[in-house]
């Protein structure tokens, strides 16, 4: 039976430890970290991702500043609030809420975001970075989903990491992540042949495919280590990608949903915005 990640306990752990980097940055600079958090829409789960981002961004001592717009503002509107925060040398770090009403283009408003603001990492200054090995901010999910693995105590160098989903925000970036840590990866996405086959083959499994249920037990090796990204609302309540109870029997540790990933990843959205204060006074010469 596979150990059952904490995502709280870590998650705890991780923002104790950016609040007092943050207070030490607050005594040392005389100022506040300030994160503006820009969201467009009435999007219900958006809106609790926020509030919850929101209420970490207190308890680390991290100020934030929210701009809520509705979702008929045009394009060129959020452009130019975004446009502002990237000038305003008051703020560290800037996030912009996905997804975008449809009329928007995210990646347009994204790279509006100067690279040392970017506190999610979704700029493509940051993303190619990150895909040459270079210091980046990488996206707060992948960073996370190496953090979990790290605090397990699983062995990454050499491993076969499998990835399912190759999307932007988590696929792509985690895959990076992985080949960093010495890893051999394979990405499967929905035009994957003999995926079952293939997610047998892995050590490390990560899904992140948004279906609930999709993996299931038989498609696992026994021992893996099984990370899942998804949170898929149900009749039954949130569901992850994982068939969690015929899963949790083979592999040898398993992230629950929810509390799993989920709280990882507002917690390494503090510690960016940390470092994007950091990165900031560096390039300023403070």
């Amino acid at each position: 039976m596979a150990v059952i990640f904490d995502g709280k306990a870590l998650c705890q752990r991780v923002k104790d430890d950016v609040k007092a980097k943050v207070a030490e940055f607050s005594a040392a600079s005389g100022r506040k970290i300030k994160l503006a958090v820009v969201l467009v829409g009435e999007n219900p789960a958006s809106r609790v991702y926020v509030k919850n981002k929101i209420k970490a961004a207190e308890y680390v001592g991290i100020e934030s500043l929210s701009f809520n717009l509705p979702e008929t503002t045009q394009e060129a509107e959020v452009a130019e609030l975004v446009k502002s925060l990237a000038e305003d040398d008051g703020v560290d770090a800037v996030l912009v809420q996905l997804p975008l009403p449809e009329h928007i283009n995210e990646q347009r408003i994204l790279d509006l975001i100067p690279p040392e603001k970017d506190v999610d990492g979704f700029s493509d200054i940051n993303v190619g970075k990150l895909t040459l090995g270079k210091p980046c901010i990488a996206a707060c999910t992948p960073s996370g989903i190496i953090e979990i693995l790290k605090s397990a105590g699983i062995t990454l160098q050499g491993k076969h990491a499998v990835i399912v989903g190759r999307s932007n925000i988590v696929g792509k970036p985690v895959a990076l992540l992985l080949l960093r840590e010495n890893c051999t990866v394979t990405i499967c996405h929905s035009k994957t042949k003999n995926l079952a086959e293939i997610c047998r083959s892995a050590d490390i499994l990560v899904a992140a495919v948004g279906r609930a249920g999709f993996i299931t037990g038989d498609m696992i090796k026994e021992g893996a280590a099984v990370i899942d990204v998804g949170i898929n609302r149900t009749e039954n309540g949130l569901k992850g990608d994982v068939e969690f109870e015929s899963a949790a029997k083979k592999a040898s540790f398993i992230t629950p949903v929810p509390g799993g990933v989920g709280p990882m990843t507002i917690a390494m959205l503090m510690k960016n915005a940390y470092i994007c204060a950091e990165r900031r006074n560096e390039k300023n010469g403070l």
